[in-house]
């Protein structure tokens, strides 16, 4: 039994290591970072068929906007995965600097398919964006979390309720994803990088930190643009 327990964790950590440096080859082969990857995923968004696009109402009502660029789907352990994100809030009338935070414990539903996948989160409420804030929660369980509707035109009612609606984006088109369960958290490493300190994920996301580089601009660019269109449609 001990042999086998053992075997079945180095099958484990081997998937990890296998998983995570197809992730960052997906990344690097396009020279892209986080936030660049971020930003094309939001433009991405933004470009896509009404009937595959996320709808204007989620994009106009949307307090905050956190993605998750080129997940890679992976043994990472037992019926979950592992990635990193970067998130923006709006305060103030304007969209704060981003704050980097890693995402854990996700369950691959029917509903998210392909090898790799983007996926947005957008935090619709109060409630859902303070625990964005805090730096650290459970989709689901400290905030309640539903899986998006679909089409420009599309009505958000049925997750009205829901503190964050979530997407997943493969092979062109958007889809509703369920996170629930997952956890998030601030990645400490990617803001002491992005800041030159491990500033914390509240005065980021609440504005009080300024937009650290062109890359990060751009990113934050690219969030009001998305939301800039959904009110203009």
């Amino acid at each position: 039994m001990k042999k086998a327990a053992a075997v079945l964790l180095f099958l484990c950590l081997g998937n990890l290591v296998l998983a995570q440096s197809d992730q960052d080859s997906d990344k690097s082969s396009g020279n892209l970072s986080e936030l660049q990857a971020a930003t094309e995923t939001i433009q991405h968004m933004s470009s896509a068929a009404g009937d595959k696009g996320i709808p204007n109402q989620v994009l106009e009502g949307a307090k905050c906007v956190a993605v998750i660029p080129k997940l890679v789907k992976g043994a990472f352990v037992v019926g979950g995965e592992h990635g990193t994100g970067v998130a923006t809030c709006r305060t103030s009338g304007q969209w704060s600097a981003p704050a980097p935070f890693s995402l854990s414990g996700m369950s691959w539903g029917a509903q998210i398919g392909g090898k790799t996948t983007d996926l947005l989160m957008f935090i619709m409420n109060e409630e859902g964006m303070n625990d964005l804030i805090s730096g650290h929660f459970k989709v689901g369980a400290d905030v309640s979390a539903a899986a998006g509707p679909v089409g420009r035109s599309g009505s958000v009612d049925a997750g009205y309720k829901a503190g964050i609606l979530t997407y997943s984006s493969s092979k062109g088109a958007f889809i509703g994803a369920s996170l629930n369960g997952a956890e998030l958290q601030q990645d400490h490493k990617a803001t002491k990088a992005w800041y030159g300190d491990d500033v914390p994920f509240k005065d980021i996301l609440s504005g009080k930190v300024k937009t650290p580089n062109e890359e990060a601009r751009a990113f934050v660019n690219a969030v009001q643009n998305a939301k800039e269109n959904a009110q203009s449609h």
